[in-house]
Protein backbone atom coordinates (compact mmCIF):
# COMPACT_ATOMS: atom_id res chain seq x y z
CA UNK A 1 0.00 0.00 0.00
CA UNK A 2 1.19 3.55 -0.72
CA UNK A 3 2.89 4.69 2.49
CA UNK A 4 1.60 8.33 2.60
CA UNK A 5 -1.94 7.09 1.87
CA UNK A 6 -1.67 4.49 4.61
CA UNK A 7 -0.58 7.07 7.21
CA UNK A 8 -3.29 9.54 6.09
CA UNK A 9 -5.92 6.83 6.38
CA UNK A 10 -4.76 6.00 9.89
CA UNK A 11 -4.98 9.67 10.87
CA UNK A 12 -8.50 10.04 9.44
CA UNK A 13 -9.95 6.82 10.82
CA UNK A 14 -8.16 6.73 14.14
CA UNK A 15 -9.95 4.61 16.76
CA UNK A 16 -9.43 7.34 19.33
CA UNK A 17 -12.88 8.85 18.91
CA UNK A 18 -12.28 11.32 21.74
CA UNK A 19 -9.56 13.04 19.67
CA UNK A 20 -10.87 16.52 18.81
CA UNK A 21 -9.06 16.57 15.47
CA UNK A 22 -10.77 13.35 14.39
CA UNK A 23 -14.12 14.85 15.34
CA UNK A 24 -13.36 18.01 13.33
CA UNK A 25 -12.33 15.86 10.36
CA UNK A 26 -15.59 13.91 10.54
CA UNK A 27 -17.52 17.19 10.73
CA UNK A 28 -15.67 18.32 7.58
CA UNK A 29 -16.66 15.09 5.83
CA UNK A 30 -20.29 15.58 6.90
CA UNK A 31 -20.25 19.14 5.54
CA UNK A 32 -18.98 17.88 2.19
CA UNK A 33 -21.61 15.10 2.19
CA UNK A 34 -24.49 17.52 2.79
CA UNK A 35 -23.28 19.99 0.13
CA UNK A 36 -22.79 17.17 -2.38
CA UNK A 37 -26.28 15.80 -1.71
CA UNK A 38 -27.70 19.28 -2.32
CA UNK A 39 -25.82 19.55 -5.64
CA UNK A 40 -26.96 16.14 -6.91
CA UNK A 41 -30.59 16.67 -5.88
CA UNK A 42 -30.81 20.26 -7.21
CA UNK A 43 -29.38 19.34 -10.63
CA UNK A 44 -31.64 16.27 -10.83
CA UNK A 45 -34.74 18.35 -10.06
CA UNK A 46 -33.84 20.79 -12.86
CA UNK A 47 -33.40 17.82 -15.20
CA UNK A 48 -36.86 16.61 -14.17
CA UNK A 49 -38.48 19.96 -14.87
CA UNK A 50 -36.65 20.15 -18.20
CA UNK A 51 -38.07 16.75 -19.20
CA UNK A 52 -41.53 17.82 -18.02
CA UNK A 53 -41.45 20.96 -20.17
CA UNK A 54 -40.26 18.87 -23.11
CA UNK A 55 -43.27 16.58 -22.87
CA UNK A 56 -45.64 19.55 -22.65
CA UNK A 57 -44.23 21.28 -25.70
CA UNK A 58 -44.14 18.03 -27.66
CA UNK A 59 -47.95 18.01 -27.79
CA UNK A 60 -47.86 21.08 -30.01
CA UNK A 61 -44.35 21.53 -31.39
CA UNK A 62 -43.28 19.33 -34.31
CA UNK A 63 -40.15 17.18 -34.32
CA UNK A 64 -38.76 19.37 -37.11
CA UNK A 65 -39.88 22.76 -38.35
CA UNK A 66 -38.82 24.41 -41.60
CA UNK A 67 -39.00 28.21 -41.76
CA UNK A 68 -37.58 30.80 -44.17
CA UNK A 69 -34.36 32.50 -43.12
CA UNK A 70 -35.68 35.82 -44.42
CA UNK A 71 -39.26 37.00 -44.76
CA UNK A 72 -42.46 35.59 -43.29
CA UNK A 73 -43.57 33.11 -45.95
CA UNK A 74 -42.20 30.92 -48.72
CA UNK A 75 -43.50 28.81 -51.58
CA UNK A 76 -43.84 25.11 -50.61
CA UNK A 77 -43.61 24.19 -54.30
CA UNK A 78 -39.90 25.07 -54.31
CA UNK A 79 -37.83 22.25 -55.86
CA UNK A 80 -35.80 21.83 -52.67
CA UNK A 81 -38.98 21.47 -50.62
CA UNK A 82 -40.33 18.91 -53.05
CA UNK A 83 -37.09 16.94 -52.72
CA UNK A 84 -37.39 16.92 -48.92
CA UNK A 85 -41.00 15.69 -49.19
CA UNK A 86 -39.81 12.57 -51.01
CA UNK A 87 -37.39 11.51 -48.25
CA UNK A 88 -38.36 8.05 -46.88
CA UNK A 89 -37.66 9.13 -43.29
CA UNK A 90 -40.62 11.58 -43.25
CA UNK A 91 -43.80 10.16 -41.75
CA UNK A 92 -46.11 13.22 -41.59
CA UNK A 93 -45.87 16.50 -43.50
CA UNK A 94 -48.00 19.53 -42.59
CA UNK A 95 -48.09 22.96 -44.22
CA UNK A 96 -48.66 25.83 -41.78
CA UNK A 97 -49.55 29.48 -42.28
CA UNK A 98 -49.81 31.58 -39.13
CA UNK A 99 -49.98 35.28 -38.32
CA UNK A 100 -51.58 37.66 -35.86
CA UNK A 101 -55.23 38.66 -36.27
CA UNK A 102 -58.01 40.27 -34.28
CA UNK A 103 -60.60 37.73 -33.14
CA UNK A 104 -64.10 38.76 -32.04
CA UNK A 105 -66.92 36.83 -30.46
CA UNK A 106 -70.04 38.56 -29.24
CA UNK A 107 -68.80 41.72 -27.49
CA UNK A 108 -65.31 40.42 -26.74
CA UNK A 109 -62.20 40.73 -28.84
CA UNK A 110 -58.55 39.68 -28.49
CA UNK A 111 -55.43 39.60 -30.66
CA UNK A 112 -54.52 35.99 -31.36
CA UNK A 113 -51.97 33.95 -33.28
CA UNK A 114 -54.08 32.29 -35.95
CA UNK A 115 -52.40 29.06 -37.01
CA UNK A 116 -53.68 27.56 -40.22
CA UNK A 117 -53.05 23.82 -40.61
CA UNK A 118 -54.34 20.94 -42.68
CA UNK A 119 -55.79 17.59 -41.63
CA UNK A 120 -52.36 15.99 -41.17
CA UNK A 121 -51.78 18.18 -38.11
CA UNK A 122 -53.89 15.72 -36.11
CA UNK A 123 -51.28 12.99 -36.70
CA UNK A 124 -48.35 15.37 -36.42
CA UNK A 125 -49.13 16.73 -32.94
CA UNK A 126 -51.46 14.08 -31.48
CA UNK A 127 -53.87 16.93 -30.87
CA UNK A 128 -56.65 14.62 -29.65
CA UNK A 129 -54.71 13.99 -26.44
CA UNK A 130 -54.88 17.67 -25.43
CA UNK A 131 -58.51 18.44 -26.39
CA UNK A 132 -60.63 19.24 -23.35
CA UNK A 133 -63.88 19.76 -25.26
CA UNK A 134 -65.14 18.87 -28.73
CA UNK A 135 -63.42 16.95 -31.52
CA UNK A 136 -60.64 17.82 -33.91
CA UNK A 137 -62.36 19.02 -37.07
CA UNK A 138 -61.18 21.83 -39.31
CA UNK A 139 -63.97 22.09 -41.88
CA UNK A 140 -66.90 20.32 -43.43
CA UNK A 141 -68.86 20.92 -46.61
CA UNK A 142 -70.46 24.09 -45.24
CA UNK A 143 -68.34 25.89 -42.61
CA UNK A 144 -64.84 26.20 -41.19
CA UNK A 145 -64.03 25.35 -37.56
CA UNK A 146 -61.57 26.89 -35.12
CA UNK A 147 -59.88 25.29 -32.11
CA UNK A 148 -58.78 27.93 -29.56
CA UNK A 149 -56.57 27.35 -26.54
CA UNK A 150 -58.38 27.15 -23.22
CA UNK A 151 -57.20 30.61 -22.18
CA UNK A 152 -58.20 32.12 -25.51
CA UNK A 153 -61.63 30.46 -25.30
CA UNK A 154 -62.12 31.90 -21.83
CA UNK A 155 -61.12 35.39 -22.97
CA UNK A 156 -63.60 35.24 -25.85
CA UNK A 157 -66.34 33.50 -23.86
CA UNK A 158 -66.67 30.74 -26.44
CA UNK A 159 -66.82 26.95 -26.28
CA UNK A 160 -67.20 24.02 -28.63
CA UNK A 161 -70.61 23.78 -30.24
CA UNK A 162 -71.63 27.43 -29.86
CA UNK A 163 -73.99 28.50 -32.61
CA UNK A 164 -72.44 31.87 -33.46
CA UNK A 165 -69.15 32.01 -35.40
CA UNK A 166 -65.97 33.77 -34.35
CA UNK A 167 -64.90 36.69 -36.54
CA UNK A 168 -61.30 37.03 -37.72
CA UNK A 169 -59.99 40.45 -38.84
CA UNK A 170 -56.68 41.11 -40.58
CA UNK A 171 -55.47 44.20 -42.49
CA UNK A 172 -55.53 43.80 -46.25
CA UNK A 173 -52.01 43.42 -47.54
CA UNK A 174 -50.66 45.85 -50.15
CA UNK A 175 -53.66 48.16 -49.78
CA UNK A 176 -53.84 51.65 -48.35
CA UNK A 177 -56.08 52.33 -45.38
CA UNK A 178 -59.34 54.00 -46.36
CA UNK A 179 -59.54 56.79 -43.77
CA UNK A 180 -63.13 57.61 -44.63
CA UNK A 181 -64.19 54.01 -44.00
CA UNK A 182 -61.43 52.07 -42.14
CA UNK A 183 -63.58 48.95 -41.84
CA UNK A 184 -63.13 48.28 -45.56
CA UNK A 185 -59.35 47.96 -45.02
CA UNK A 186 -59.80 44.70 -43.12
CA UNK A 187 -60.26 41.21 -44.49
CA UNK A 188 -62.87 39.24 -42.49
CA UNK A 189 -63.27 35.48 -42.13
CA UNK A 190 -65.57 33.34 -39.97
CA UNK A 191 -65.20 30.01 -38.16
CA UNK A 192 -67.20 28.11 -35.54
CA UNK A 193 -65.59 26.74 -32.38
CA UNK A 194 -65.19 23.00 -32.92
CA UNK A 195 -63.05 22.15 -29.88
CA UNK A 196 -60.79 23.61 -27.17
CA UNK A 197 -57.23 22.46 -26.48
CA UNK A 198 -55.16 22.72 -23.30
CA UNK A 199 -51.35 22.37 -23.45
CA UNK A 200 -50.75 23.76 -19.94
CA UNK A 201 -48.41 26.32 -21.47
CA UNK A 202 -49.47 29.94 -21.34
CA UNK A 203 -47.92 30.89 -24.68
CA UNK A 204 -50.20 28.41 -26.47
CA UNK A 205 -53.30 28.21 -24.30
CA UNK A 206 -53.84 31.98 -24.18
CA UNK A 207 -52.67 33.05 -27.64
CA UNK A 208 -53.23 30.36 -30.26
CA UNK A 209 -56.21 29.36 -32.39
CA UNK A 210 -56.05 26.49 -34.88
CA UNK A 211 -57.96 26.98 -38.12
CA UNK A 212 -57.95 25.46 -41.64
CA UNK A 213 -55.02 26.71 -43.72
CA UNK A 214 -57.46 27.72 -46.43
CA UNK A 215 -59.01 30.22 -43.98
CA UNK A 216 -55.64 31.82 -43.16
CA UNK A 217 -54.77 32.09 -46.84
CA UNK A 218 -58.07 33.83 -47.45
CA UNK A 219 -57.66 36.02 -44.37
CA UNK A 220 -54.07 37.11 -45.05
CA UNK A 221 -54.42 37.15 -48.85
CA UNK A 222 -51.97 34.40 -49.79
CA UNK A 223 -52.30 31.81 -52.54
CA UNK A 224 -50.01 28.84 -51.91
CA UNK A 225 -47.51 30.38 -49.48
CA UNK A 226 -46.80 28.97 -46.03
CA UNK A 227 -44.98 30.37 -43.01
CA UNK A 228 -43.54 26.98 -42.02
CA UNK A 229 -43.61 23.28 -42.73
CA UNK A 230 -43.85 20.92 -39.77
CA UNK A 231 -42.48 17.38 -39.99
CA UNK A 232 -42.81 14.16 -38.03
CA UNK A 233 -40.19 11.49 -38.74
CA UNK A 234 -40.62 7.73 -38.77
CA UNK A 235 -39.99 6.20 -35.32
CA UNK A 236 -37.21 4.05 -36.79
CA UNK A 237 -35.37 6.99 -38.38
CA UNK A 238 -32.09 8.46 -37.16
CA UNK A 239 -33.17 11.90 -35.97
CA UNK A 240 -29.79 13.61 -36.03
CA UNK A 241 -28.70 12.36 -39.46
CA UNK A 242 -32.14 13.01 -41.00
CA UNK A 243 -32.12 16.58 -39.69
CA UNK A 244 -28.65 17.13 -41.15
CA UNK A 245 -29.77 15.70 -44.49
CA UNK A 246 -32.81 17.99 -44.66
CA UNK A 247 -30.67 20.99 -43.70
CA UNK A 248 -28.18 20.11 -46.43
CA UNK A 249 -30.90 19.80 -49.08
CA UNK A 250 -32.60 23.10 -48.21
CA UNK A 251 -29.40 25.13 -48.00
CA UNK A 252 -28.92 28.54 -46.43
CA UNK A 253 -32.34 29.93 -47.40
CA UNK A 254 -34.18 27.85 -44.81
CA UNK A 255 -33.88 27.11 -41.09
CA UNK A 256 -34.51 23.58 -39.79
CA UNK A 257 -35.26 23.48 -36.05
CA UNK A 258 -35.88 20.64 -33.63
CA UNK A 259 -38.10 21.05 -30.54
CA UNK A 260 -35.29 22.38 -28.37
CA UNK A 261 -34.36 25.00 -30.96
CA UNK A 262 -38.00 26.02 -31.42
CA UNK A 263 -38.22 26.73 -27.67
CA UNK A 264 -34.64 27.92 -27.35
CA UNK A 265 -35.41 30.81 -24.99
CA UNK A 266 -37.27 28.58 -22.52
CA UNK A 267 -34.61 25.89 -22.48
CA UNK A 268 -31.77 28.39 -22.21
CA UNK A 269 -33.48 30.04 -19.24
CA UNK A 270 -33.84 26.67 -17.51
CA UNK A 271 -30.19 25.84 -18.16
CA UNK A 272 -29.09 29.25 -16.82
CA UNK A 273 -31.15 28.71 -13.67
CA UNK A 274 -29.71 25.21 -13.28
CA UNK A 275 -26.08 26.27 -13.49
CA UNK A 276 -26.59 29.41 -11.40
CA UNK A 277 -27.97 27.13 -8.68
CA UNK A 278 -24.94 24.89 -9.21
CA UNK A 279 -22.57 27.85 -8.72
CA UNK A 280 -24.35 28.99 -5.55
CA UNK A 281 -24.24 25.48 -4.06
CA UNK A 282 -20.60 25.14 -5.14
CA UNK A 283 -19.82 28.31 -3.19
CA UNK A 284 -21.47 26.77 -0.12
CA UNK A 285 -19.46 23.61 -0.78
CA UNK A 286 -16.26 25.66 -0.89
CA UNK A 287 -17.09 27.15 2.51
CA UNK A 288 -17.70 23.65 3.89
CA UNK A 289 -14.42 22.39 2.44
CA UNK A 290 -12.45 25.21 4.04
CA UNK A 291 -13.04 23.34 7.27
CA UNK A 292 -10.33 21.11 5.82
CA UNK A 293 -7.88 23.99 6.24
CA UNK A 294 -8.62 24.13 9.94
CA UNK A 295 -8.56 20.37 10.52
CA UNK A 296 -5.32 19.90 8.56
CA UNK A 297 -3.68 22.83 10.33
CA UNK A 298 -4.54 21.36 13.74
CA UNK A 299 -3.45 17.90 12.60
CA UNK A 300 -0.08 19.20 11.45
CA UNK A 301 0.45 20.92 14.80
CA UNK A 302 -0.49 17.78 16.73
CA UNK A 303 1.61 15.44 14.59
CA UNK A 304 4.89 17.39 14.71
CA UNK A 305 6.45 14.65 16.85
CA UNK A 306 5.34 12.05 14.28
CA UNK A 307 6.90 14.20 11.56
CA UNK A 308 10.22 14.26 13.42
CA UNK A 309 10.10 10.49 13.82
CA UNK A 310 9.42 10.00 10.11
CA UNK A 311 12.29 12.32 9.23
CA UNK A 312 14.65 10.35 11.47
CA UNK A 313 13.54 7.25 9.56
CA UNK A 314 14.52 8.93 6.28
CA UNK A 315 11.19 10.42 5.10
CA UNK A 316 11.57 13.40 2.77
CA UNK A 317 9.63 16.68 2.97
CA UNK A 318 7.71 15.68 -0.18
CA UNK A 319 6.59 12.40 1.40
CA UNK A 320 5.45 14.14 4.60
CA UNK A 321 3.55 16.74 2.55
CA UNK A 322 1.80 13.97 0.62
CA UNK A 323 0.58 12.44 3.89
CA UNK A 324 -1.35 15.57 4.81
CA UNK A 325 -2.42 16.19 1.21
CA UNK A 326 -3.92 12.70 1.11
CA UNK A 327 -5.67 13.48 4.40
CA UNK A 328 -7.39 16.51 2.84
CA UNK A 329 -8.18 14.68 -0.40
CA UNK A 330 -9.71 11.78 1.49
CA UNK A 331 -12.02 14.15 3.36
CA UNK A 332 -13.20 15.61 0.03
CA UNK A 333 -13.22 12.26 -1.80
CA UNK A 334 -15.11 10.25 0.81
CA UNK A 335 -17.52 13.13 1.33
CA UNK A 336 -18.15 13.34 -2.43
CA UNK A 337 -18.71 9.59 -2.84
CA UNK A 338 -21.02 9.30 0.18
CA UNK A 339 -22.91 12.47 -0.80
CA UNK A 340 -23.38 11.33 -4.41
CA UNK A 341 -24.58 7.90 -3.29
CA UNK A 342 -27.10 9.35 -0.81
CA UNK A 343 -28.19 12.00 -3.36
CA UNK A 344 -28.86 9.36 -6.03
CA UNK A 345 -30.82 7.22 -3.55
CA UNK A 346 -32.94 10.22 -2.50
CA UNK A 347 -33.62 11.10 -6.15
CA UNK A 348 -34.64 7.54 -6.97
CA UNK A 349 -36.98 7.47 -3.96
CA UNK A 350 -38.52 10.78 -5.06
CA UNK A 351 -38.82 9.51 -8.62
CA UNK A 352 -40.56 6.33 -7.49
CA UNK A 353 -42.75 7.56 -4.64
CA UNK A 354 -42.95 11.37 -5.08
CA UNK A 355 -42.57 12.07 -1.36
CA UNK A 356 -41.75 15.78 -1.80
CA UNK A 357 -44.92 17.48 -3.06
CA UNK A 358 -45.19 20.73 -5.01
CA UNK A 359 -48.20 21.94 -3.04
CA UNK A 360 -51.05 20.90 -0.80
CA UNK A 361 -53.80 21.59 -3.34
CA UNK A 362 -54.48 18.59 -5.55
CA UNK A 363 -54.50 19.48 -9.24
CA UNK A 364 -53.04 22.96 -8.73
CA UNK A 365 -49.89 21.93 -10.61
CA UNK A 366 -49.23 19.88 -13.73
CA UNK A 367 -47.55 17.28 -11.52
CA UNK A 368 -48.11 16.67 -7.81
CA UNK A 369 -44.48 15.97 -6.82
CA UNK A 370 -41.12 17.40 -7.82
CA UNK A 371 -39.93 15.62 -10.99
CA UNK A 372 -36.35 14.33 -10.89
CA UNK A 373 -33.92 12.67 -13.29
CA UNK A 374 -30.35 11.78 -12.37
CA UNK A 375 -27.92 12.43 -15.23
CA UNK A 376 -24.50 10.74 -15.29
CA UNK A 377 -22.90 13.92 -16.64
CA UNK A 378 -24.20 15.87 -13.63
CA UNK A 379 -22.86 13.24 -11.21
CA UNK A 380 -19.43 13.39 -12.84
CA UNK A 381 -19.50 17.19 -12.78
CA UNK A 382 -20.37 17.23 -9.08
CA UNK A 383 -17.63 14.73 -8.22
CA UNK A 384 -14.98 16.66 -10.18
CA UNK A 385 -16.10 19.93 -8.58
CA UNK A 386 -15.94 18.55 -5.03
CA UNK A 387 -12.55 16.90 -5.56
CA UNK A 388 -11.10 20.04 -7.21
CA UNK A 389 -12.22 22.37 -4.45
CA UNK A 390 -11.03 19.80 -1.91
CA UNK A 391 -7.59 19.70 -3.56
CA UNK A 392 -7.29 23.48 -3.37
CA UNK A 393 -8.46 23.52 0.26
CA UNK A 394 -5.88 20.85 1.21
CA UNK A 395 -3.04 22.31 -0.82
CA UNK A 396 -2.96 25.66 0.99
CA UNK A 397 -2.19 24.53 4.58
CA UNK A 398 0.25 21.85 3.42
CA UNK A 399 2.34 24.03 1.10
CA UNK A 400 2.18 27.29 3.04
CA UNK A 401 1.70 26.51 6.70
CA UNK A 402 3.74 23.30 6.41
CA UNK A 403 6.86 25.28 5.58
CA UNK A 404 6.66 26.85 9.03
CA UNK A 405 5.77 23.74 11.04
CA UNK A 406 7.86 21.12 9.24
CA UNK A 407 11.20 22.89 9.52
CA UNK A 408 14.09 20.61 10.47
Amino acid sequence: MNFPFYIARRYLFSKKSHNAINIISMVSVCGVVVATIALVCALSVYNGFNDLVSTLFSSFDPELKITPRTGKVFDPQDSRIEKVKKLPSIDVWCEVLEDNALVRYDNRQVVAVVKGVDKSFEQLASIDSVLVDGNFILQDDVVDYAIPGIGMASALGVNAGYLSPMEFYAPKRDEKVNLSNPATSFQVSYAYAGAVFCINQQVYDENYILVPISLTRELFKYETEVSSIEIKLHPSSNFSSDKDEITSILGKDFIVQDRFEQQEASYKMMQIEKWMTFLILSFILAIALFNVVGSLSMLMIEKQEDVKTLRNMGASDALISRIFLFEGWMIAGFGALIGILIGIILCLIQQEFGLLKLGQTTGAFIVDAYPVRVALSDVITVFITVVTIGFIAAWYPVHHLGKKWFVR
